[in-house]
């Protein structure tokens, strides 16, 4: 529903009524959301479990997450595009098909290259169910509605985040019917023919006079960009960020400089372009589009450093690490039922849920420098519920505010390049945040064993290990706990661990140092995990506020109110 340019022919009577089963039809777009979301994390709970069943190396792992979010990532700007063309209910229903189909796919996989590949099936078909439901949003929610119903992607997102890891590694471990890791995807047939039969009953059916044709090239050229920056974002850590993957970013800007001149010259000659340029004009969309990179990237970055922090710094299991998040999530809940309280505020509203998410991501920060390695789940949860509430606050008046300004023909094209930019973004955090924090992380173990070195030694000699082998040992360990932490496959041992062991068995020069040498070690190391983890991590949490900050600044460029003041009275 547009919001523009009509207040001024024609009066409030003349305004079609609201779609009628528009709460229900958003349900099961939100249905679509969480098996997206689901889907996205899944693999990296039973990532070992496949590989134990199917075989495959070390890379295998990062590809079962890789070729999902590769897929999705480059179709989703054509995916919101082939809406304005065929109908969003109809694109909706061929997305939810087939995403069902790759999920089945996934589940009957008998190689890890069939996996892989039905992991891209589903991450293509997710491209094109996925941007429709920010475009039907728009179309059946009166203003007046509309910021709670884009409003309540936000706590989806955030229970679906909890949730995910957590159903996971349950379904895993239950090994229902003997399908053990199958079952992950299984469960997506249930979801996938529910959200089918139910966007055939209760989304609405396009009446879009207009039909654009596909523009193939653009298409072409915006896939090849898309490709060319997130495969260096997402799989450049694991090759050690090599030269190429920063040639390839390079190359993803002149394509998309490209893409933007042929998208310009095209719809100057009046053909139908995949981008609207025009979107980039709107101040509410180009803001948008910008503060929403940032913070989607805030968010995807700190999620996956404090699950790392939880479940190898602190020992969680996923069960336990998914539990610390719950009041994270129920903050979020909060947030946005506290957000449309006092929607009218607009902008002011986001803002104020920025500098709430910052002063609960300080609070983590601080329980962290208060209590220590020790820190417990307990302990977390009132940071984590403020963090949750400022989340719930920035996310509830935020698609609303982006999407205002679109114009109906448009929506498609702004739809698909939305969702784009929160894969864009989540892939930029993940990468600039698991660099620092792997990139700090062994300096900082090393270091941690270096403060807990004292006691040990006083213990090797109490063992009767002599001085210099005291010496030998201390440095192992140094440097076996800095490498296992950052090792990329946690199931291998590096060389230098091999060599503590072996430098320990000739330590022992009696049974009662053979008793007490591997108690000592373990206990340092564990201790030294510990802390080396937490103060990576609060340096870590400094950069989230840091970006969180730059959040707050770019908010200023979005309008005050989802709506044009000529409008807001409508």
């Amino acid at each position: 529903m547009s919001t523009t340019g009509v207040a001024s022919v024609e009066t409030p009577t003349d305004t079609p009524a609201p779609y009628r089963w528009r709460w229900a039809a958003l349900f099961v777009i939100l249905a679509a959301e969480v098996m997206d979301l689901l889907d996205a994390v899944v693999t990296n709970i039973a990532g070992p479990s496949m590989r134990a069943d199917l075989g495959g190396g070390a890379s295998t792992l990062q590809w079962l997450a890789a070729a999902y979010t590769l897929s999705m990532a480059v179709g989703l700007v054509t995916g919101g595009r082939l809406g304005d063309i065929h109908g969003r209910r109809r694109m909706f229903m061929v997305g939810a098909v087939g995403f069902t189909l790759g999920s089945l796919l996934c589940a009957v996989s008998a190689s890890p290259g069939m996996l892989i590949a039905a992991r891209v099936v589903q991450g293509l078909f997710g491209a094109v169910m996925l941007p429709q439901g920010l475009g039907m949003i728009k179309e059946m929610f009166p203003p007046k509605e509309s910021q709670k119903a884009f409003g309540m992607f936000g706590p989806v997102m955030g229970l679906s985040a909890v949730c995910g890891p957590i159903l996971a590694g349950w379904l895993v471990d239950a090994d229902y019917f003997g399908t053990g890791w199958r079952m992950i995807f299984l469960i997506n047939l249930p979801l996938g023919a529910a959200a089918f039969l139910g966007a055939l009953r209760y989304l609405p059916r396009g009446r879009s006079g207009h039909r654009p044709r596909l523009d193939i090239p653009g298409m072409l050229l915006v896939s090849l960009a898309a490709l060319l920056i997130i495969f260096p974002l997402v799989q450049g850590r694991e090759y050690d960020w090599p030269g190429w993957t920063f040639a390839m970013m390079a190359a993803s800007v002149l394509v998309f400089a490209a893409f933007a001149l042929y998208e310009s010259r095209r719809s100057r000659t009046g053909r139908d372009p995949l981008v609207v340029p025009s979107l980039f004009r709107k101040r509410g969309f180009s803001g948008g589009m910008t503060l929403g990179l940032v913070f989607f990237s805030t968010m995807q970055g700190f999620m996956l450093v404090f699950n790392l922090y939880t479940q190898i710094g602190l020992g969680y299991s996923p069960l336990r690490a998914g539990l610390v998040m719950v009041p994270w999530s129920g903050g979020m809940i909060v947030g946005f039922g506290v957000a449309q309280a006092v929607a009218r505020f607009g902008r002011a509203v986001l803002q104020a849920g920025t500098a709430v998410m910052a002063l609960g991501v300080f609070g983590v920060w601080l329980t962290l420098d208060t209590v220590g390695g020790g820190v417990g789940p307990w302990q977390l949860v009132p940071a984590l519920l403020v963090t949750g509430i400022g989340m719930g606050l920035l996310m509830a008046p935020f698609f609303d505010i982006v999407l205002a300004s679109v114009e109906q023909h448009e929506t498609g094209s702004a739809s698909g390049t939305m969702t784009a930019m929160q894969q864009l973004g989540g892939a930029f955090g993940v990468a600039l945040l698991g660099t620092v924090f792997f990139g700090l992380l062994g300096g900082g173990i090393a270091t941690a064993v270096d403060h807990h070195s004292a006691g040990l030694r006083g213990q090797l000699s109490a063992a009767h290990v002599a001085p210099a082998a005291q010496d030998r040992v201390v440095a192992d360990l140094r440097r076996c706990a800095s490498d296992r932490a950052v090792a990329k496959d946690p199931a291998a041992t590096p060389a230098s661990c091999v060599r503590l062991d072996e430098d320990t068995r000739s330590a022992m020069t009696s049974p009662q140092a053979g008793a007490r040498i591997p108690g000592a070690l373990e206990t340092t190391a564990k201790s030294a995990f510990r802390t080396g983890f937490g103060s990576v991590m609060k340096t870590v949490l400094w950069i989230v506020d840091g970006m969180l900050v730059l959040t707050f600044l770019l908010s200023f460029l979005l309008p005050r109110h989802a709506r044009p003041e000529d409008s807001a009275g409508h």
